[in-house]
Order: C-alpha cells, then structure tokens, then sequence
C-alpha cells in the first residue's frame, strides 16, 4: 500500500497537487476504492512496460553505436575474418540478417563465425546487420547496424598498362615470348615490360637473341637496357643482334674449328697446359665478340649524333655444343645479369659469369663502357665449363633476379635454384605453373602468365632464358 500511495503522491505533486495532512485519512479511503485499484494496478504495468521499452531502446541504440573493427581486406586476395556475436555482446539477439556482404564478394558463415570470400572492389565500404533483440515482438521491425569494411585496392590493379608509341624508330613489342628447338636442346625464352615502363606507356628496355649456328654451337644472348638511357631499348637490341651476327661471320665459324681440336687435347690429356690454351681461346674469341659489339654501338651513336650512353645495356651470352665427353659452355657477361647451369639431378649449380654488384657499391656495369675492356678483371668475365650433362642453362635480368634471388649470395646457393624450379612449376602465390616439357602446347603461355608476378618494388623489365 505504501507504494502505491508514493506512487499516487508522486503523480498528483507533478501535476501540482499536494495532499494536505487533514485529509491524509480520505487519501487513504481513496486509494482503496475498487475503480480506483483497478487504476492503480494499471498504472503499474504501464509504469513497467515503459520500462521494459525504454530498456529495448537502449540496447538497439548501444548495438547500433558499438564499434565493430573488421580486418581490411583486399581486392582478388582470398579473405577470412571473424565476425562473432558471441565476442560482440550479441547474445540477446533473437533473429537477424546480414545484407551486403554479396556485392562485395564476401558470404558469413554462422557455423564458423567467420566472413570468407575474395572482395571484388575496393574502397571504404560497409556491410549491414538487421536484428532485433529479446522483449521486441515477433512482428517488430528490424533494425540496421552498418559495418564498416575498407578493402585496399589490388596493387596490380593501381599500374596502367599503357600502350608504347608503335611510331617511334626504335619501337619494339612489349612482350616476347617463345619456344623453339636450339640444337639437341629446346629454349623458352619470354621478355616483357616491367610495370614501371607500362605505367607510363614507355618500351620494353631488355631484349634478346638466340641462334644455331652452323658449326653445331648454338647462342643465346640477354642485354638489360639501363632505364636511365633514352635509348636503351635500341642498345640492348643491338647487343643481341651484334653477338649472333659475330659468331654467323664466316671468319668466326671458321675460328670456332680450332676449340674441336683443343677440347679433345684437353679430353685426352692431363695437365693445366690444354686447360690454360683453351681459357685463352674462349678469351679471344668472345672478347673480340663482347669488344665488335662496344665498337658498333659507338658507330651508332655516332651516326645518330647521341652519346653512347644513350645506349647503355648490359651484356650476357652463353655458347654451347655436345660433344662425345659432355656439353662445351663458353660464357661472357657484363652487369648485373646470371647465367647458371644446373646439374642433371638439379643437386648442383654452377655459375657462368661474376655479377657487377657489391663490389662497385651497387653500380652495374655495360658494354658501352670503354674502360670494362682495360680493367685488369676483364679476363675473369669469360667462363668455360666441359659438362657430362646438364637439366636447365638459365640466363635471366634483374627484372628477374632481383626479386627471387634478391642477393648475389644466394646465386651459389643450390637450394635457392631448387627453389626457383618449385615457383616455375606453380609454387607461388598466383598458382601459375609452366610445365617445362617438350610436348607441352601451352608452354609459351605458361611462361607470360608466371612473368607476371607480384613482387612489391621490383618492377623492372623482365627477360628470363631457360635451355632445356
């Protein structure tokens, strides 16, 4: 009764009426008349009620306001976050739907409390949860709560792929990539434009060459185009096209004889006498082709009134012929490009050349330079090696060295050419496999798909030799 009759009191004063005390007793009678029960019981339901929905309110506005942090995401990379109610405080929910998540590319797994998917666009989005929680009726509205989401572009996806200018008179394609026999072995071979270059709709700087030659050797050439030369793209395509050319010369197939006659002193022989006669052959003979190529690229730049700097490029190329006691690889190499040849069980590596790293602070070096022919190490540029057999003869740029090598010291290291294999054969983030078979029809597709590659920072063209 006390209550009840605070209650009342309560009422009464908020709308300015106060029970004085010599009429407290018809107060009380007034309480306990039935009509006036009935009110007062009334009133205490509605004064619960009221209650009880000013609580529902409350929680569908500390619902709505909470904030809920969800991972980013990013744009074609396979997503997975947790998206629990449970960890939320979402235990009184009584029903809900989650609206959204579709045109994102993402779905919610209730079993797993988890949001999976591969988000399809990008930006600062949302998603958004409809629910209603305990004490609301069956048929109360839902109510919305957005979901913040930002999902980061794809970093592919932020570089053009602008397209070179077909007009200019050192235009060349912007990919090549090929697959064609080169003596008893096969070579596949892909070049394309770095990223950086086809953002801003500027050429391809590598290039490359390759040939059999009529005396059973066969060639294969790699230049790198310095990007800071205007005319780079020209210097490596003259580069390739001066080695091959030298070695098709009459005079040097004709020259090429007398290593058939060394090699088999050397097979027949022991001592350091034919191994010494033969280092000065390789040295001769493929220097006079590393120096008529500087002297050509200088005729050009002088003809076309540019410095021959313009030109700079980096030189690599690797001659090899079988013989009865194995493979014969003749090798030369300026700037920061490697060939390695890997044994037939791949347990093996062996490097052709020394890269122009480290040792000038970071600097590479070209066949445009004058002084890399009066360099007391000019010697030491040449290799030859006498083979039983051989899985793969690899020449590649740093387009490509510098993001699966990163480091000249893990060149020896065979692991990491083992390594490189498995990413080849589709061990990598893209699931880009080439198969490196004979009889595989798709084998040039394969290599321009892997050439692809992500790799943060290293943007570079792309010029990758594999023999066979």
């Amino acid at each position: 009764m006390a209550e009840a009759k605070q209650l009342v009191t309560d009422l009464f004063k908020s709308y300015g009426i106060t029970i004085p005390a010599h009429r407290m007793q018809l107060f009380d009678r007034f309480l306990l008349e039935e009509q006036n029960l009935a009110i007062l019981h009334q009133l205490r339901k509605n004064q619960e009620q009221l209650m009880a929905n000013w609580k529902i309110e409350d929680r569908i506005a500390e619902i709505v306001q909470q904030p809920i942090r969800i991972p980013n995401a990013t744009v074609g990379k396979p997503y997975t976050a947790p998206f629990d109610f449970e960890q939320y405080g979402w235990n009184d929910l009584i029903a809900f739907r989650i609206e959204g998540l579709e045109a994102l590319g993402l779905t919610y797994s209730a079993e797993n409390n988890q949001l999976t998917g591969i988000p399809t666009q990008s930006g600062d989005l949302k998603f958004s949860v409809y629910f209603k929680v305990e004490g609301q009726p069956e048929e109360a509205p839902f109510h919305q709560k957005d979901i913040p989401l930002i999902i980061n572009p794809d970093p592919k996806g932020l570089w053009k792929n602008l397209e070179s200018d077909k007009n200019d008179p050192y235009w060349k394609e912007d990919e090549v990539t090929l697959f064609s026999p080169l003596g008893d072995r096969h070579l596949l071979v892909s070049s394309k434009r770095g990223r950086s270059h086809a953002n801003v709709g500027s050429f391809r700087e590598d290039d490359f060459a390759y040939k059999e030659l009529p005396n059973g050797w066969n060639v294969v050439v790699v230049s790198d185009g310095a990007g800071s030369a205007k005319l780079s793209r020209k210097g490596s395509a003259l580069a390739c096209a001066g080695v091959v050319n030298y070695f098709l010369d009459p005079a040097s197939v004709e020259s090429m004889i007398e290593f058939d006659h060394l090699l088999q002193q050397h097979a027949s022989q022991t001592g350091d006498d034919t191994q010494k006669n033969l280092n000065r052959f390789v040295y001769n003979n493929l220097g006079k082709a590393a120096f008529q190529v500087h002297k050509q690229l200088e005729s050009f730049a002088k003809a076309q009134e540019v410095t021959l700097k313009d030109l700079s490029s980096t030189l690599i190329f690797t001659l090899f012929k079988k013989y009865d006691v194995g493979y014969a690889l003749l090798s030369f190499g300026v700037g920061d490009c490697p060939i390695a040849v890997l044994s037939k069980d791949v347990t093996e590596v062996t490097l052709m050349n020394w890269i122009d790293v480290g040792e000038f602070g970071g600097g590479t070096r070209f066949i445009t330079m004058p002084e890399i022919f009066q360099n007391e190490k000019f010697a030491t540029r040449f290799g030859f090696k006498l083979l039983a057999d051989f899985s793969y003869l690899i020449m590649m740029s740093d387009g490509i060295y510098d993001p699966k090598f990163v480091v000249e010291a893990n060149l020896p290291n065979i692991a990491k050419w083992q390594e490189f294999l498995a990413d080849l054969q589709g061990q990598n983030e893209d699931k880009a496999p080439v198969e490196l078979s004979t009889t595989n029809p798709e084998i040039e597709a394969q290599l321009s798909r892997w050439m692809d590659f992500w790799s943060s920072g290293n943007h570079d063209d792309r010029t990758l030799a594999i023999v066979f």
